[in-house]
């Protein structure tokens, strides 16, 4: 793994690289991809299963399109008891967590005749996008769907590419179903997305689409972004981890491989205060590599995108990873908790050795839907604030508006808004 001293040169075209696997970049894939949003919202069910069958060799109609309660059965009958409660207790976390991130309206009555607040309310329908194939991701599907129950959402369905045989994976059926989704549709893939922007014969049209998924998955989320609302286009996972000369070069190795692993556009990067430390990491992800199952997308991710930087203190580290805002954020030194109150960009941010990112993916209970491509600098990860929308409200009585008309209709005039001044001074007219 290269290792180089930080500057402003190589830091400038170390992020100018991470850029490039945002999916903003993969322009070339748009065409394909709205073709097949088209198509869908233009012909419906015929569409959606004449892809079903292109892509994943699945014979689909309208009478077993949706997961089966039978089906539910057999899959909890295939999956291994043990990992059912694991899922539980993975559920439970994250309930717990999300239940503290729930808004209430709220509304404030003054004296003079005046009521403001705020109304929140959950989403009516929201659909969440699953990967499917030869993995399963119970996690993916535990960290959309939870939130969505604890906001209120109205009706939670699910999409999810089914086999050749016509059946989703087990193990996400039952996390499906531990979660609370109402519907799971066996689709998968961009036109998936469009037929729940757009709704088809078969598959209802929801308010929101969230989920992670691949390029034609994150494009057509694009596609279809102001018919639904959509949680963000992700891009390919990334971590950084920030330490000193304290850390344990075999954890730091062994977590900035976690994500290497993902794909190969994945990004991990090691910024530290200590050569000793950089030099004996690059040893210990050397060794670690030798024995790991997926050794050739982590060679070719760290090939690409895989750094170790070392700045000459930890105010520079940190300067460093608040301009690269990842996605997964590590911080290992001799006291995390003082360096955590600096970092002001990162997803998720992992305090001490010991909490290493995979907590976060499945157990711990925040959210591993996180903003990808240095925009946690603007977004947040998934949470119950994605299931809710809020009203404004405001009451007036004729004794709180008198005093401020005037204004009103001043800053009408000064916009040229006639009309606008005119409704303040019907209300005010002789005999109102």
């Amino acid at each position: 793994m290269r290792i180089c001293r930080v500057d402003k040169e190589n830091i400038s075209n170390i992020l100018e690289n991470l850029l490039k696997r945002s999916p903003n970049q993969y322009g070339s894939y748009q065409s394909a991809v709205d073709e097949i949003v088209a198509d869908v919202r233009e012909n419906g069910d015929a569409a959606l299963f004449a892809y079903a069958k292109k892509f994943d060799k699945a014979d689909l109609t309208a009478d077993n399109l949706c997961v089966t309660e039978e089906e539910i059965k057999e899959a909890y009958d295939a999956v291994d008891p043990s990992l059912v409660e694991v899922i539980r207790r993975a559920g439970a976390n994250i309930r717990a967590y999300h239940e503290r991130q729930k808004r209430n309206s709220w509304f404030e009555s003054q004296p003079n005749g005046i009521i403001l607040g705020q109304k929140v309310t959950a989403l009516a329908s929201v659909g969440i996008y699953v990967p499917g194939g030869k993995a399963s991701y119970p996690s993916t599907v535990l960290m959309n769907t939870l939130p969505a129950k604890v906001a209120g959402v109205g009706e939670i369905v699910m999409a999810t590419p089914a086999g050749a045989d016509g059946k989703v994976n087990p193990v996400t059926l039952v996390a499906a179903h531990e979660a609370g989704a109402d519907i799971i549709y066996k689709v998968g893939g961009a036109q998936a997305v469009a037929a729940m922007a757009y709704g088809t014969e078969s598959v209802k049209k929801v308010d929101k689409i969230v989920g992670p998924g691949n390029i034609y998955v994150a494009l057509a989320k694009k596609s279809v972004y102001g018919h639904v609302s959509i949680d963000s286009i992700a891009g390919p996972s990334e971590i950084l981890v920030l330490a000193d000369e304290t850390a344990n070069p075999r954890f730091v190795a062994a977590d900035l491989l976690s994500q290497a692993e993902h794909d190969e556009l994945a990004s991990a990067i090691l910024v530290t205060t200590s050569e000793n430390l950089a030099k004996a990491v690059s040893e210990e992800i050397d060794e670690f590599t030798k024995t790991l199952s997926r050794r050739e997308i982590i060679c070719k991710s760290l090939e690409n995108y895989g750094y170790i930087l070392i700045a000459e203190n930890m105010d520079e580290a940190v300067d460093i990873a608040n301009e690269i805002a990842s996605e997964h954020l590590e911080i290992v030194t001799a006291d995390p908790f003082e360096v955590m109150t600096k970092v002001k960009n990162a997803g998720a941010i992992f305090i001490g050795e010991y909490s290493s990112e995979p907590l976060g993916d499945y157990f711990a209970g925040p959210n591993h839907v996180l903003p990808t491509n240095g925009t946690a600098k603007f977004f947040s990860p998934l949470g119950v604030d994605d299931y809710i929308k809020k009203s404004s409200i405001i009451y007036y009585s004729k004794e709180a508006l008198a005093p401020v008309k005037d204004d009103i209709i001043r800053f009408a005039e000064a916009e040229s808004l006639t009309a606008h001044a005119n409704s303040i001074k019907v209300r005010f007219e002789k005999g109102e």
